[in-house]
Order: C-alpha cells, then structure tokens, then sequence
C-alpha cells in the first residue's frame, strides 16, 4: 500500500506543470574563455540583455581577465567581425551602464602579481561572498562561457 501511494504522489508531483519563472533582474556573466570570438559573444549577449533591462554583471577569471586590462593583449581589443568590434570595447560600453558590474575574479591579480591599478576604469576586483550571492539570486540567471 506504500508503494502505491508514493508512486501516485510521483506522478503528480511530475504531472504539475512547472511555475514560470519571471524574468531576471540579473545576468550573472561568468567569463574564462581565451578565444576572442567566445569573449566577443559573452559580451553581445550581456549587453543585449541589458538593453532588455537585465543587470549585467560580468565575472572575468583566468585568460578572459586580460579583457579587464589597461595594457590589454591583442587578443582583446582587435577588432572582430562582422562589426569590427573588440571584446574589450564591447565590455568597456557595458561597465558604463547604469546598474552594471564588471569584476576580475579575486584571485586573478595576485596570480599575475598585480593590483587594481591595472585594470580598466568602471572594472572592480569581485568579493567571493557577494559573487557567490549574486551566483545563487533567485532574481538572477547565469551564463558562463
């Protein structure tokens, strides 16, 4: 008799329709791609979110932290088709939006024995505890490339 009734409390739990989910207030942009092409994209979703009213906040870690960089490698500001725009001015036009947040992982400037002054203006060092809250939000989604 158990059996019976866990299995019918299955199927109707697995036969309740889904609650939509309301659209985010955030996307959680988590970036560590080295290919331009890929960071490129990153980007161009994250700003065409913003442009829906999504807050971006976009988390740079590993080879996808150079984007953050005053004297950034090529790689990251030459320029890609079929707009000839680079990964790192795409990123630059989004930290400059309201309510937008660009960060290098925390451990990214001590793995390259820097510190802040190395990076771009509007481009912060994020915290691991605010990271990870932003990360679990349940008004936020995640893309990570």
């Amino acid at each position: 008799m158990k059996t019976i009734a866990r299995a019918a409390m299955l199927a109707l739990a697995l036969g309740t329709p889904a609650v939509a989910q309301e659209a985010p207030e955030t996307l959680v942009t988590i970036l560590t791609a080295p290919e331009p092409q890929t960071q490129l994209m990153a980007m161009v979703l994250a700003f065409q979110a913003a442009n829906r009213g999504v807050a971006p906040h976009i988390l740079l870690c590993g080879p996808a932290g150079d984007l953050a960089l005053k004297d950034a490698p090529e790689s990251a500001t030459a320029p890609q088709p079929p707009r000839d725009m680079s990964p790192q001015a795409l990123m630059t036009r989004i930290a400059a939006m309201p309510g937008a947040k660009v960060e290098v992982c925390a451990i990214y400037l001590p793995g390259k024995g820097a510190d802040a002054s190395v990076l771009l203006d509007g481009v912060g060092v994020a915290n691991p505890g605010e990271m990870a809250a932003a990360m679990v939000s349940p008004t936020a989604r995640i893309a990570s490339y």
